[in-house]
């Protein structure tokens, strides 16, 4: 019997995660002699990953809250470290987590085993000359941003544009015919209020949309809850009466009409769902403080970059209130004109993204990279 390809595939939070699995799944599809360890959550487990480490045990956000949490990254990259060396991988898939990741991909070359790297660091954001770092310790890349290419190639890197995996996820997903009885809703349109998928993120977002309650007496807020959280986390949101519904993110935004949404993949996952959106994101005043002057980018959200102009309104850090919250809400419930142009930007972002099969497209690389080193 011919032995499994063994392949270490690294995640470390709850998105990258996600593609990861979706990943391993079409890998395993493809080839059935695979074999699979390495870091991830529940996503990874569930598809087939022998974990090493489980990504929650290091979860961290923001430029404070990982210098105060260097010891324990340090610990757990050890931990990898001597877990790989003990696997003897075939190759390294590496899932975003640029921090962590590049630090692996590095250790990787070091020791001969090939780095394949689905979503890269952001490096075009900032301190672009990490991407010298990338092309030294990697192997392949597989770019889920259109305009990526473009920019490694100023770096006289190769970098292949696989699509986005949220189709992949989005494609999956079934609604459920009773949304609004299971979770005991009523039947005033809804606006979904999305904090995030961390601790630190709910925890700063979370209080600014609860005070939103009331002020559109026609509307329902519900929220968007993840269950790897404490639940206790929510109560805020449910002492002032709003609804959490947990692990429903698709289903909300399906029935949806306008969203307030935290910065991050879901900003793109609300607008393939086509609901208008604001953006939200407030961080530590320090870590803003040292990210304002190194990010060189026009816009936060994953919407605005695609599209290279603002479609979606961004109220960040000290534009975050709850004043402008309500004007901009009022704009997307009551300005049909406004709302137009914003679906209209959304069709431009779906346009550019192109290819729907990223995790079919990248399996497919990764497999002939395989056979090409045998």
């Amino acid at each position: 019997m011919i032995s499994p390809h063994k392949l270490y595939i690294i995640s470390g939070e709850r998105s990258g995660d996600l593609h990861a699995s979706n990943l391993v799944l079409a890998l395993k599809e493809k080839n059935s002699n695979l074999d699979f360890r390495g870091m991830g959550g529940s996503y990874s487990q569930n598809a087939g990953v022998d974990l090493a480490v489980d990504y929650s045990e290091i979860a961290l956000m923001g430029i404070l809250e990982v210098v105060l949490g260097f010891r324990k990254v340090l610990k757990y990259l050890s931990t990898v470290k001597a877990d790989i060396i003990s696997y003897q991988p075939d190759a390294i898939i590496l899932v975003d987590y640029g921090g962590f990741n590049m630090k692996i991909a590095a250790f990787a070359k070091e020791k001969g085993i090939p780095v394949h790297y689905y979503i890269p660091p952001k490096v075009w954001a900032w301190n672009q000359k990490r991407a010298l770092k990338l092309k030294a310790f990697t192997d392949h890349i597989y770019s889920i941003l259109p305009f990526e290419p473009a920019f490694f190639q100023t770096y006289g890197m190769e970098v292949t544009y696989v699509g986005n995996p949220l189709f992949d996820e989005i494609k999956k997903f079934q609604k459920h015919d009773f949304f609004f009885q299971k979770n005991e809703l009523n039947y005033q349109p809804i606006v979904a209020l999305l904090p995030g998928s961390r601790k630190q993120e709910v925890q700063s977002m979370l209080n600014k949309m609860v005070e939103l309650t009331g002020v559109f007496p026609g509307a329902q807020f519900v929220i968007a809850g993840v269950d790897s959280l404490d639940e206790s986390i929510y109560l805020p949101a449910r002492k002032a009466g709003l609804k959490v519904v947990f692990n429903q993110t698709y289903d909300l935004l399906t029935h949806a009409v306008a969203a307030v949404v935290t910065s991050g993949t879901a900003t793109l996952e609300t607008a393939l769902f086509r609901v208008p959106q604001v953006v939200v994101y407030e961080t530590s005043p320090i870590t803003y403080f040292i990210a304002k002057r190194l990010v060189k980018i026009g816009f936060i959200s994953l919407v605005n970059l695609i599209a290279e102009k603002e479609v979606v309104k961004e109220l960040i850090q000290g534009e975050f209130s709850v004043q402008n919250l309500k004007k901009e809400l009022s704009l997307i419930l009551s300005d049909q004109v406004y709302k137009g142009q914003m679906l209209q930007g959304y069709d431009l972002i779906q346009e550019k993204l192109g290819i729907q099969k990223a995790s079919e497209v990248t399996a497919d690389l990764i497999l002939a990279s395989l056979s090409n080193n045998n």
